[in-house]
């Protein structure tokens, strides 16, 4: 018969089901806590402890406020500057020639709205995944939200809680807590009635409570958790690469406006106005405004896209950060499988009675006020009816011991110390019952040893010349949709390491049933090498690693990163907080530990292992398409510099005026771009972004720059007479346009019926201003006679030849 079991959270891969990371030597032993007044606060002493301000009041939010996006995205540094030219245009006129400004304005909107939505979105999620701790009011245990605590409140912990403010231990039951995150001390610390618990820690065997001391930004650790929730766009290889591009066209900038405004002033005696129309027309076209504002926006619609899916996107860069990764090492129990077992066989070994065995479980497990998913499905297979038998001690599950265990006194008064756990530990290797149990782990089943031994429960050698008495045979349930997700990394190219506490054989048995390559020869990480860079070479060899203890997870995670793998790491229980904190990218499930959730990036509130490769797809969405229209933004900085600096050698009027920059970035940039940005891809994300870039936007705004600087040498010696500058002005801006339309024609493959009609519409959109009289008038274009402008067509065909042989080169001799 199956007796089913559904376990309150997910958790580690080991002998005895999820737990926690405490690790080994002397074994703290909890006992029965004696019955206890602490009853809590009263709802008065509450209230008047609100009404003193005595509250967890930390702001832990998802998101910037509203003040927070509203300025960031109106107060930038080249805003700024366009806000100056714009306004002296304003001055001079005509205002078509102020026309990117309102540009600005508009982009500026987007940004904002787009991001109040994303807002919008982290904050409603945020909510759903807040932990909610338990505390003691009116003498009752309660759920209430994490800004509700107050100071003296009594909070009930178990495994996998976070401690989330200051406070000091009341009660202790085998209480252990790991503070490496705020330490660095690696081993977790054993807490008693007094010690002091500090909030940032958690709880990673045993349980207990402990009274609030320090609540709000007094709390050790408060500002560090608010800093880590917020949404934030910064610390990503996308936006650092942006910003040092921005840095290096401010630079350009001003010597280019000087150098500008003073040939024309000096040099070739414009008047003042015109001067300066010319001068800020030279100008604008260098800043990427754009850039950032697209940047901005496919993060934010990628976070609402996610959203929708219940994936919680704790620090917006995960995005692209997830994107990048090549490994991605998954904790099998609550990622492969799920949470909940069953217990599918109870096989007592030979001279044990079978009415004795699950008497000694059912107590055992009813020891355990916290059952992990193993223990559960013994609760619900053998429930504890004979109240005969008590539990005078109990030893927590850990992970790193593999085992928990339990002093029982039977109906005789009898005393006896039981341990269960992974029988690859309890036993000695070349046991005769580690073959049968091989066999049925072969099959990817789980099996727990249950065990007698006559030592003390507290001795560190407990574990030692056990008694084996009977074999519980466990049967995980596999997810649905894991073998999709699986056959997804492969074919994307992402490798995908099963990383488990459990034995290695079992481990193996159910990656194979999932189709994971490699899942045929499971590796024991206990004969993993110690030394990083061997360990390295035997986790770039193996699939599957079994019985991998919490310490041996962060090393793992640590050698892929030291062979220069980007490595994410999903979880549920809190033996994978710290290898979670040291990946690139740290996954949780929703029902998982609140420790993972804490330290995780991403969040998977729905608990869907199905959910991650819309995680890589988004990336990989935002991270290729913000490459391609940066090369579109950059081409129109490198073209427009190379013009200034060539009107300066010449000394020659520069030829365009705003409004005809405006028209070409908007058609050939601004709105493709918008279309871009947001359009599927699946390519992979690769470092170096600012060369990537720039191999491309170098050499194609050299060229576009020099084709339109060209047919404006040849316009200046074809057309005469006073009003000659209007006609030359129009020639080189059919040819700039043409040239730049081919740019975005090849920044637009690989083709498609919509990518195609985009780059028709703008090329039919700069025809309808050509031929309507009010648009000509409006922006100052109008061609004159036909033999110079079928010379600046010639002239953008050559150019397009010319783009396409250095695009092909560029790709051949400067791979990605």
């Amino acid at each position: 018969m199956t007796h089913r079991a559904t376990a309150e959270t997910g958790g580690p891969d080991d002998g005895t089901g999820p737990g926690d990371g405490s690790a080994g030597g002397r074994a703290p032993v909890r006992r029965p806590a004696p019955e206890t007044s602490r009853t809590g606060l009263s709802t008065a002493e509450v209230a008047e402890r609100v009404a003193r301000g005595e509250v967890n009041d930390v702001p832990v939010r998802s998101s910037r406020s509203t003040a927070e996006i509203v300025r960031a995205n109106v107060l930038t540094r080249f805003n700024a500057i366009i806000g100056v030219l714009f306004a002296i245009i304003l001055v001079i006129g005509p205002i078509q020639d102020g026309l990117f400004g309102f540009v600005i304005v508009a982009n500026t909107g987007i940004g904002i709205v787009q991001e109040l939505r994303a807002k919008k979105t982290l904050d409603r999620l945020a909510v759903i995944g807040e932990a909610r701790p338990t505390v003691r009011r009116d003498g009752a245990a309660v759920e209430i939200p994490t800004g509700e605590v107050v100071l003296d409140d009594v909070i009930e912990v178990g495994s996998g809680d976070k401690i989330i403010v200051d406070g000091e231990a009341l009660e202790a039951d085998g209480l252990e807590i790991d503070e490496s995150l705020l330490t660095g001390e690696a081993d977790p610390v054993l807490k008693k009635p007094g010690d002091p618990v500090m909030s940032g820690s958690f709880v990673v065997a045993g349980s207990g409570a402990f009274t609030a001391t320090k609540v709000g930004r007094e709390a050790y650790a408060a500002r560090l958790a608010e800093e880590a929730s917020r949404f934030t766009l910064v610390h990503s290889e996308l936006r650092t690469g942006i910003s040092r591009i921005l840095k290096y066209v401010t630079w350009m900038m001003v010597p280019t406006a000087l150098g500008l405004i003073l040939s024309h002033l000096l040099t070739l005696r414009l008047p003042i106005d015109e001067a300066i129309r010319r001068m800020v027309a030279g100008i604008v076209p260098m800043i990427p405004e754009g850039l950032v504002l697209l940047t901005s926006v496919a993060f934010a619609i990628g976070v609402i896209r996610l959203g929708r899916k219940q994936c919680l996107v704790q620090e917006l860069p995960a995005i692209e950060g997830l994107a990048r990764v090549d490994v991605v090492c998954l904790d099998k129990t609550g990622t492969l499988t799920e949470g909940g077992m069953d217990v599918r066989e109870l096989r007592p070994l030979p001279g044990t009675e079978e009415a004795h065995v699950r008497r000694v479980l059912a107590a055992l497990a009813a020891g355990d006020p916290r059952p992990n998913a193993s223990l559960q499905a013994i609760v619900d297979a053998f429930p504890a009816t004979d109240t005969a038998w008590r539990t005078a001690a109990f030893l927590p599950f850990s992970s790193a011991r593999k085992y928990s265990g339990g002093v029982l006194t039977a109906p005789d008064g009898a005393p006896a110390t039981w341990l269960l756990g992974a029988p690859d530990v309890l036993l000695p290797s070349g046991d005769r019952h580690l073959a049968e149990i091989d066999a049925l782990n072969a099959q990817g089943l789980r099996v727990l040893l249950l065990a007698a031994t006559d030592r003390d429960l507290e001795d560190p050698e407990v574990a030692r010349q056990v008694r084996p008495t009977a074999l519980v045979v466990l049967e995980q349930r596999l997810r649905p949709d894991a073998a999709d997700t699986l056959r997804y990394f492969a074919d994307q190219g992402v490798q995908a390491k099963v990383i488990s506490g459990d034995n290695a054989v079992s481990v193996g048995a159910v990656a194979a049933t999932l189709g994971l390559p490699g899942a045929d020869a499971p590796v024991d990480a206990r004969e993993l090498p110690a030394d990083p860079a061997a360990m390295a070479t035997a986790l770039d060899s193996g699939s599957v690693f079994g019985r991998v203890t919490p310490g041996q997870k962060r090393d793992m995670v640590t050698a892929l990163q030291s062979g220069g793998h980007n490595v994410a790491m999903t979880g549920d229980g809190v033996n994978d907080v710290l290898a979670l904190k040291d990946a690139d990218i740290g996954v949780a499930m929703g029902a998982g530990s609140e420790a993972t959730r804490a330290v995780a990036q991403i969040v998977l509130l729905d608990n869907s292992f199905a959910t991650l490769p819309s995680v890589v797809a988004e990336g990989r969405r935002v991270i290729g398409n913000i490459t391609r229209v940066a090369t579109l933004f950059l081409t129109k900085t490198v073209y427009s510099v190379l013009l200034a600096i060539l009107v300066a050698c010449w000394q020659i009027p520069y030829p365009y005026l705003p409004r005809h920059l405006t028209l070409l970035s908007t058609l050939t940039i601004g709105v493709p771009a918008f279309f871009l940005a947001l359009a599927p891809n699946s390519e992979r994300a690769r470092p170096h972004f600012v060369r990537r870039v720039m191999r491309y936007a170098i050499p194609s705004g050299l060229i576009t720059g020099t084709a339109a600087f060209a047919t404006y040498l040849l316009a200046r010696s074809y057309y005469t007479g006073p009003d000659a500058l209007p006609a030359e002005t129009s020639a080189a801006t059919l040819t700039l346009f043409l040239a730049a339309l081919w740019v975005l024609a090849i920044i637009a493959r690989p083709y498609t019926w919509w990518r195609v009609a985009l780059v028709l519409v703008m090329a039919l959109g700069f025809l309808v201003v050509l031929v309507t009289p009010w648009l000509q008038r409006f922006f100052d274009l109008r061609l004159v006679g036909t033999a110079m402008p079928w010379a600046a067509v010639a002239v953008a065909a050559v150019a397009a030849v010319l783009l396409e042989v250095t695009w092909r080169w560029v790709g051949r001799r400067f791979p990605a």
